[in-house]
């Protein structure tokens, strides 16, 4: 097995991991964080197939992919962080409202 291999697996186990908690969990900075654990996945994915054709050198453009990924990351779970907090003031709750029984067709 070689090493790519290894680290797409551990970024599709990672992403697969931040999807169930995605869907399992109400609460709003669970989602936030199983968020930030899928894209760490897809950027472990990326990182493994940045190889080229069995070359040692590494594929430069999928770094930056990846750099560039980083920092929108970061800005998008300060943003997602931020809308929680004005939701949490505003309800007294961090979690989306369900949808009531008498909702449902």
């Amino acid at each position: 097995m070689s090493a790519a291999f290894f680290y797409a697996l551990a970024g599709a186990g990672l992403f697969s991991i931040g999807l169930h908690a995605l869907l399992a969990h109400r609460h709003l900075l669970r989602k936030i964080l199983a968020i930030n654990v899928m894209g760490s996945g897809v950027f472990l994915v990326l990182a493994a197939m940045a190889t080229r054709n069995g070359i040692a050198i590494p594929d430069p453009v999928p770094h930056a992919m990846i750099i560039t990924g980083i920092v929108v990351a970061v800005a998008a779970t300060a943003l997602a962080l931020v809308l929680m907090l004005k939701l949490t003031a505003e309800t007294g709750q961090a979690v989306l409202p369900g949808r009531k029984k008498e909702d449902n067709p």
